[in-house]
């Protein structure tokens, strides 16, 4: 049985992970907050920044993993522009620790990139399109891509867009900000020019263990079945949970006066996940119909 190291656990994707993982192999979960957020209180969990380097060695060298899943990422985009030294120790230095280590002890590293190395002039986006990152956040992966490639570990860079889905305390995903907006019937601005493949956590999780058990290396596309702008997915998910999506005002992206610009035609396409694994995410209506059913365990 394999033995896999998930980084960023208490996150969404890293929830979505533990959820899959915990099943099926001998699985720690770890994070820098000081406790598992997963309703399963018997998942084994550890304290880990993957920035400090000699702590995740120790880690490392105690459980010996075969896979490294690295879900740690700094994520919100206008505040890497600001904060980018923090972003560059998560999103760059992290992954260059996690890197030497995984060449160090042979271990394979799968990492998730996103849509935001390329500058959305043609989306979506295959794995042999040119990366052109706008702003500091798709910088930031595409600098962590190349630490992988130089460091030249056993690596899987699964590049992703738009993740959504609900789980114990992670911060507001795109669709849970409508949701819960629209169930409060407050109005919503909502951009009509920003396409991509939204993205199932639990789909992503998914295609991350077919990855796993074809032990597929390079880079690879995992994401959502479906490309539409924001405001049709918004659109979308109003009319699936019977909500007023007269409450989404459409608008343009240079009306937010957002600090990091955006790609405007991103999404990858997953034609090579589909043909090498068989990953099959589900259609933008089933992605709802299993969070209604996530939502009403009461556990999320």
């Amino acid at each position: 049985m394999k033995k896999i190291l998930i980084t960023g656990a208490n996150g969404l994707l890293g929830q979505s992970l533990v959820d899959i993982f915990q099943k099926k192999y001998t699985m720690i979960a770890t994070g820098v907050e000081d406790r598992s957020m997963h309703p399963n209180q018997n998942v084994k969990y550890q304290i880990l920044d993957i920035s400090n380097f000699n702590q995740s060695k120790d880690l490392i060298n105690k459980f010996a993993p075969d896979v490294i899943i690295n879900a740690a990422s700094f994520t919100q985009v206008d505040a890497c522009e600001n904060q980018r030294e923090i972003c560059w120790q998560i999103n760059v230095k992290g992954v260059e620790n996690l890197a030497n280590l995984c060449r160090r002890y042979d271990i394979h590293l799968i990492h998730y990139s996103t849509d935001y190395v390329f500058d959305g002039k043609k989306g979506p986006y295959s794995e042999n399109d040119r990366p052109h990152p706008l702003g500091y956040y798709g910088k930031s992966k595409l600098a962590s891509e190349n630490v992988l490639r130089q460091i030249a570990c056993p690596f899987t860079i699964a590049r992703t867009c738009v993740i959504y889905g609900n789980a114990v305390q992670v911060k507001k995903n795109f669709y849970l900000w409508v949701l819960e907006n629209l169930q409060k019937k407050l109005p919503l601005k909502v951009v009509t020019d920003q396409y991509n493949n939204p993205t199932l956590a639990e789909d992503l999780a998914l295609g991350t263990e077919l990855v796993i058990q074809a032990s597929l290396l390079g880079t690879l596309h995992l994401a959502g079945k479906e490309y539409l702008n924001r405001f049709d997915f918004a659109v979308s998910i109003a009319k699936f949970f019977d909500l007023d999506a007269n409450l989404l005002q459409p608008i343009e992206t240079a009306q937010l006066k957002q600090a990091s610009p955006r790609p405007m035609y991103g999404g990858l396409k997953i034609d090579k996940a589909i043909e090498m694994l068989q990953y099959e995410p589900r259609t933008v209506n089933n992605t709802f119909s299993f969070l209604k059913w996530k939502m009403n365990r009461n556990d999320r």
